[in-house]
């Protein structure tokens, strides 16, 4: 491979390095803590847990209703790039005043995570849609691998730091372990902010076949049609349908996990523990599970993760030591990176190259909105139960219903080559 796709290639994986501190050390680690413990004083726990869960459920409904559009708008004009970095710069800035939010200023802390949260999520859109750019048919898995992987690394490394720093305040010139754990967003976003850099730099972004003129009109339109297109084509409804339904599990889990875990009793050292668990038997386990697809097909590597994922659900409720926890932590690292990265992959070989922005602005939108009702649903089973282990098992619905609905869809076919707009259309 020639050295220049490399250093592209390597480029783009680095983004996920990058962003997935903000998804490690704040969605998953630190910022559930602190909301829980120094910026919710007063909320009961219950009310936390909605309060947390309705505030990630608010920042994937936005994005629902955003990232088509915006998929629209960058193929439209070029400008996936630009709009990833200008999305990245606002979440890291966003994360970065989390810093100095006071204790019990619970709301001014929740508008700014939700400002990073939309901000993240927002750029995933374009960067997702640039895996199109980089990679060559068959290498599609691997490489979607490789930057998952690559993220699970980063966020490990750098969520270790902080929580030495965390309980070693002293040795970094902080009077308290609160200040440490606060200053860890300051650390996220510079962290996210300069190794987003390469891929501003190396990845080299396709030209759109025709350069359009902004108008409101217009990307609207191509929006619809995105949307028709998608509704039109069987393969690509039903993945859809089931991506939307068990990537809200996997979703919720990434987000709630601690905020459960909290609520059982486990200490804050358990979880992070557990978190860190995560992270690093994710970082092999993103790379050999792409392998393992290529092996025995995406479809059925899939559907064995949903599977296991499942079963944590199942686990997750019965639990009672942190030790089970530990456990649990080292299943989803088995299988969470290989979901999403296979994930990624099969629908980037359904789609049009030169659309892959708008495509995967519905993608990003499907997984999106189910992450509206996750959060949410665990909230309310949580204040309605007064029970926090029912709202675990609520979950276990999306799995099993997005495994029947995944069986439906013929398993993608690897190509060296993306089908062309006319070919994905049938016309």
């Amino acid at each position: 491979m020639p050295a220049r796709n490399l250093k592209s290639i390597w480029s783009w994986a680095m983004y996920d390095w990058a962003n997935s501190v903000f998804a490690t050390v704040v969605i998953a680690g630190f910022f559930p803590v602190v909301f829980k413990q120094f910026w919710s004083t007063g909320l009961s726990s219950e009310q936390s847990t909605f309060w947390l869960g309705s505030a990630n459920s608010a920042a994937s409904l936005i994005i629902v209703i955003l990232a088509p559009v915006l998929g629209a708008l960058a193929d439209c004009k070029g400008w996936r790039k630009h709009l990833l970095l200008g999305f990245m710069s606002a979440g890291a800035l966003a994360t970065a005043v989390l810093h100095w939010a006071g204790g019990g200023d619970w709301q001014a802390a929740l508008v700014l995570y939700m400002i990073a949260l939309i901000a993240f999520m927002a750029a995933n859109v374009f960067y997702d849609s640039l895996l199109v750019d980089v990679s060559q048919g068959r290498n599609m898995d691997r490489l979607s691998g490789l930057g998952y992987a690559m993220g699970y690394l980063g966020g490990g490394l750098l969520l270790a730091f902080c929580v030495v720093m965390s309980q070693q305040p002293e040795l970094f010139g902080f009077t308290a372990a609160m200040d440490a754990v606060l200053f860890s967003f300051v650390l996220v976003a510079v962290w996210w902010f300069v190794f987003s850099m390469p891929l501003g730099l190396w990845v080299k972004e396709s030209t759109p076949l025709v350069q359009n003129r902004l108008q409101a009109g217009q990307i609207w339109r191509e929006t619809r049609n995105t949307f028709r297109h998608c509704l039109a084509q069987r393969e690509i409804r039903l993945f859809l349908l089931a991506y939307w339904i068990y990537i809200d599990g996997v979703d919720t889990i990434i987000f709630m996990a601690v905020d459960y875990g909290m609520s059982l009793g486990f200490s804050v050292n358990d979880l992070i523990t557990a978190l860190l668990l995560t992270q690093f038997v994710g970082f092999p386990a993103a790379i050999v599970f792409s392998r393992v697809g290529e092996r025995i097909g995406v479809k059925t590597a899939l559907l064995f993760a949903i599977t296991v994922y499942g079963l944590i659900t199942l686990w997750g409720y019965f639990m009672t030591t942190p030790k089970e926890f530990y456990f649990l932590a080292v299943a989803i690292g088995l299988v969470q990176g290989g979901v999403q990265a296979l994930s990624r992959s099969w629908f980037a070989r359904m789609i049009p190259a030169e659309r892959a922005a708008e495509y995967f602005g519905v993608y990003n939108m499907m997984g999106k909105a189910a992450a509206v009702l996750g959060p949410v649903l665990m909230g309310l089973v949580a204040v309605l139960t007064n029970n926090h282990r029912y709202s675990i098992l609520s979950l276990l619905i999306f799995f099993i219903v997005g495994f029947l609905l995944l069986l439906k869809v013929s398993a993608p076919a690897s190509s060296d080559t993306h089908k062309s707009d006319n070919a994905t259309y049938g016309a």
